[in-house]
């Protein structure tokens, strides 16, 4: 069944209905449909239609008409409705088919992207969905809570499917979430001969006839990821797609070579690049947008060296250099305040949200360009995205440095030390004494809502120094963060995502740790191992013990429930130095 709203800006708004019925060998088979939109269990409209199907017949269009008061889908507010399809025979029920729809218009055009007739610049990221110790085999709710992490936390408006289709639970909740999705075919640069480009085209259409009733879903990626042009082939994909759904737009990212000869050989409604250069001061560089067409950036930043190097060998690692690690947060600024100065480029989906294993350009088998690890604990490179939100939702200070005055910075976070937060001003004490006020730096930043702050924060250290944070939203004081650099009061952090889970044996929640300071700031390079404890209705998918050294501190297990048990679980984790914590998990017979 295939939903497609029209006419949603105007007063007449229609859903029509494409219905796929099989009647198997027979000559005709006399059925009713009934198709009924509803929200909950209140119907909103309704229609019907009586046809013969036969092998040669088995499509029926049912439109509901003049749904002038529905509530159409955005990302501020992703209003969803249930769709349900009654077939009918010798007028009894027997099949029935439901589906969640939204409304909304989304449109490229060579002014930037537009939700509903209003322009959004699209904020997003790159998300690969690969987990530690379980690949690709990881339960819904652990899928679902990616998105969440994406909308919720780092702020995104849209994120790329990379690069193939993803889970359908993943996809449900960009739905309910208001996060958008570019979703594209499985590949990476490699084109092969005429049976492999077969498989291609079978999976463009497997892609669209799976998801294109998800509202969220605002572009088809119809080329493999950073291929070379091919008309022959790009033509067909793009045909496939519109066969089975003309009401979204195809692409497929390019990169400079592809670039080339784009005017004769690009096929595609959106010219999506992969632009990976740096600026003549070393800074994110970002192209003029191409002339008489819609225009965004696929990717950027990723791990690529913005400095002597120009190659993709930078890797932020929570383990690693910090004066690496706190470059990619400004890194993913320029990217998001440049483009965003050309109101010709839709936005940018920035390279990208978690960590994953890889054999190209990674250290121990995980690629790291990810601004959160792929235990999906954010690592500096998230202080950008965690503050681009509305004070009036929730404030945010979030320092692009940790406060250590170890072995790796003994002076601190240094001379022009980075701090997002989405105040309007920020008030520094060192030990309780004044030592800075600070406004954002809306002149090196100025398209992006919530700049940095900068501070000078060169010194010495023996006295293990506090630093305390206070933001300002006009003359209230918003929040207030503290740090210690004193490491003897360090202990264990421990947290479950979910307290509530079912007993089915599949379903699971992430147990995140890390060792942060008496103030609950994160605590850099710590290591020893951390081991487990668990007693009750529950299995450790993991490492125990888990080694801090290559993770930097913090890391990650999941809880997975047994089947037909319940009851209440306990995780107890202990560190040599750290100390324990410890906290539970409720097991039931009913989803959580």
């Amino acid at each position: 069944m295939f939903a497609k709203p029209v006419n949603v800006l105007g007063s007449r708004r229609q859903l029509e209905v494409t219905c796929f019925v099989d009647a198997g060998n027979a000559m005709a088979v006399p059925i009713r449909l009934e198709a009924s939109l509803q929200i909950g269990s209140e119907p909103i409209a309704s229609t019907s239609k009586s046809v013969n199907i036969d092998e040669s017949n088995h499509e029926v269009l049912l439109e509901l008409e003049d749904l002038g008061n529905i509530i159409l889908w955005d990302v501020e507010r992703p209003q969803l409705y249930d769709l349900v399809v009654t077939l009918f025979l010798d007028d009894k029920p027997l099949h029935n088919y439901r589906r969640r729809v939204g409304f909304r218009e989304a449109r490229f055009d060579t002014n930037g992207f537009w939700l509903n007739g209003r322009r959004l610049q699209l904020f997003g990221l790159n998300r690969h969905e690969l987990y530690p110790f379980v690949g690709f085999a990881a339960p819904s709710r652990i899928l679902r809570r990616d998105a969440e992490i994406l909308r919720r936390s780092f702020n995104c408006n849209i994120v790329r499917c990379s690069h193939y289709p993803q889970s359908e639970a993943f996809l449900d909740a960009c739905d309910e979430l208001g996060l958008m999705v570019w979703e594209e075919i499985p590949g990476w640069q490699y084109l092969g001969d005429k049976s492999w480009q077969d498989l291609v085209r079978r999976d463009v259409e497997a892609m669209v006839r799976r998801d294109r009733n998800h509202p969220s879903i605002i572009i088809w990626g119809v080329r493999i990821n950073e291929s070379p042009n091919d008309p022959s082939l790009y033509s067909r994909t793009r045909d496939i797609a519109k066969s089975l759904d003309d009401s979204r737009p195809t692409s497929g990212s390019m990169t400079p070579d592809s670039m080339k000869d784009w005017r004769q050989e690009w096929h595609q409604d959106v010219f999506a690049f992969d632009d990976y250069h740096a600026a003549p001061d070393g800074s994110v560089g970002i192209e003029e947008p191409l002339p008489g067409v819609p225009y965004m950036l696929a990717e950027t930043v990723g791990q690529f060296d913005y400095g002597k190097g120009k190659d993709f060998d930078w890797k932020y690692r929570r383990a690693g250099d910090p004066t690496r690690q706190v470059q990619q947060a400004l890194l993913h600024a320029q990217a998001h305040s440049k483009a965003a100065a050309n109101p010709r480029c839709a936005g940018v989906i920035a390279w990208c949200a978690f960590d994953y294993a890889s054999l190209m350009n990674a250290y121990a088998g995980v690629k790291c360009p990810g601004i959160a690890d792929v235990f999906r604990i954010p690592k500096l490179g998230a202080s950008f995205y965690l503050a681009q939100v509305d004070p009036a939702v929730r404030s945010v200070i979030e320092p692009d440095f940790y406060w250590d005055f170890g072995p790796r910075t003994p002076f601190g976070p240094g001379e022009r030390a980075a701090i997002f937060s989405n105040c309007d001003s920020l008030e520094l004490s060192i030990n309780d004494k004044p030592y800075a006020t600070l406004y954002p730096d809306r002149i090196g930043f100025p398209k992006i809502k919530y700049p940095p702050f900068f501070a000078d924060l060169n010194m010495n250290g023996t006295g293990k120094p506090e630093l305390r944070i206070d933001g300002y939203v006009g003359s209230a004081l918003a929040l207030t963060r503290l740090f210690s650099a004193d490491s003897s009061a360090d202990r264990l952090w421990l947290h479950a995502d979910d307290v509530e889970l079912l007993g089915d044996g599949t379903d699971a929640t992430r147990l995140a740790f890390g060792a942060v300071d008496k103030f609950g700031a994160p605590r850099p390079f710590i290591e020893g191992e951390v081991s487990f404890k668990i007693e009750g209705p529950g299995v450790i998918t993991g490492d125990s013990p888990f080694q801090f050294g290559d993770s930097g501190g913090v890391g990650a297990v999941w809880i997975k429930t047994v089947p037909g048990r319940t009851g209440r679980v306990r995780i107890e984790a202990m560190h040599a130095s750290l100390g324990r914590n410890s906290l539970q998990i409720h097991v039931g017979r009913k989803h959580a």
